[in-house]
């Protein structure tokens, strides 16, 4: 028996002991994730119980090292780790921007010191963090950012304005590029720096959005501070003062590659096929009973897969020291306009029932919510056009582009 499939049947069985039966639902959406931090506030006993089983394991970021809070898993092994769960439709223990975005940032970029401080706190869940980007007049051109950070001596001043900050108005902490050094423009004079937002300098106001619901909001900062240590050499600022736009980069990466995920479809999530035959019904070979929307979603479960394949081997390529960079906008781009054409098909499978608004049977309209969502898809973390851009200067190296 080789490592690897030891480590399957080791996986398996400590699955199969320690997954509550209530998380193997495969069940996904907003009411069923997990996001942890100071206020969250668990659904169910077995939730919890999952999250702290998994955080222990060292298994809510499997790859991340043991010292981290981590398992310090092979890619190979994340991978079996990831089909022995989809396996049993185990819910995801837990999902955050910590895990998504900033813990790799700092995995890269931050001391020895600042991954021991913070990543821990977010393997095990504790901890929720936010992102401080975009602003009003700096979405598309985020190196115009204007948010000014002032040294005060002991500590760093903060004013201005944040927009698009998912969930932080949940949040405990944010991570945030603002401008250190004036004097200079656009990607020089910007640091990246973590913010604890539970103080009177930090407030959030929601965003709306047509869905009727939103993870949005705007974020304030008027004199919030950070010290300049959290901590025996726990600095503030991630990477170099004024060279945070490295941080940055690397970090968008990762959001694009977070966002053009959901192309690929969620663990557990309803299918497209799925909604359609409880709707339509099946003929007597047992094929959806629509023959022109039957075709569609064979295609795009054909292009998922693809799509999927084409992640795990730009992951491959990542990890073999390779890097991602420009190619992260090809998984935004294709991701995001994948994930939306999927519901437009759950949609189309599940007739005009599917437009309900509100009542017990939709749950108040969760699907239809969630289909005028992924139009946001193609715009946040870098519109679609933008990608495009980005593809055709950047890795296709087209002339004039």
């Amino acid at each position: 028996m080789s490592d690897l499939d030891a480590f399957r049947e080791e996986a398996r069985a400590w699955l199969e002991e320690n997954c509550p039966q209530e998380m193997r639902d495969g069940a996904s959406g907003e009411a069923n994730v997990c996001w942890g931090g100071k206020r969250w506030t668990f659904t169910s006993d077995a939730q919890k119980t999952w999250l702290e089983r998994m955080a222990a394991k060292g298994w809510t970021v499997p790859a991340w090292p043991k010292e981290y809070g981590g398992a310090g898993l092979s890619k190979e092994e994340v991978k079996v780790l990831k089909s022995e769960m989809r396996r049993i439709k185990a819910r995801s223990p837990l999902e955050s921007f910590g895990i998504w975005m900033l813990g790799p940032a700092l995995l890269k970029f931050g001391t020895h010191e600042q991954k021991a401080h913070f990543l821990p706190p977010i393997a095990r869940g504790e901890i929720r963090w936010a992102q401080g980007y975009s602003e009003p007049n700096s979405g598309s051109d985020l190196a115009s950012l204007q948010c000014k950070c002032e040294d005060r001596g002991e500590h760093w001043l903060i004013n201005g304005q944040k927009i698009w900050t998912s969930y932080a108005d949940e949040a405990d902490w944010i991570f945030v590029l603002v401008r250190t050094d004036p004097s200079v423009t656009k990607h020089n004079g910007i640091s990246f720096i973590l913010v604890d937002m539970d103080q009177e300098g930090v407030s959030t106001k929601p965003i709306k959005l047509i869905s009727g619901k939103s993870p949005f909001c705007e974020t304030f900062f008027d004199d919030a501070t950070a010290p300049k240590d959290y901590g025996p050499g726990v600095s503030a600022i991630v990477g170099e003062i004024n060279r945070g736009w490295d941080v940055a980069k690397y970090l968008l990466t990762h959001e694009r590659e977070m966002i053009g995920g959901g192309g690929g479809g969620a663990m557990g999530a309803r299918s497209p096929g799925e909604i359609a035959a409880g709707k339509i019904g099946l003929d007597d070979a047992g094929r959806l009973d629509d023959p022109i929307l039957r075709g569609k979603i064979a295609q795009a479960d054909i292009d998922g897969w693809a799509f999927l394949l084409t992640m795990e081997r730009m992951k491959d390529e990542a990890k073999a020291g390779q890097g991602v960079g420009a190619k992260s906008s090809m998984l935004k781009y294709y991701g995001t306009e994948l994930n939306k054409r999927r519901f437009e098909l759950m949609m189309d499978g599940g007739g005009s029932d599917e437009l309900e608004w509100e009542g017990e049977r939709t749950n108040d309209g969760e699907l239809a919510r969630q289909w005028l969502r992924t139009k946001a898809n193609s715009i946040e973390g870098g519109t679609s056009e933008v990608m495009l851009n980005i593809i055709a200067k950047r890795v296709l190296e087209l002339p004039g582009a």
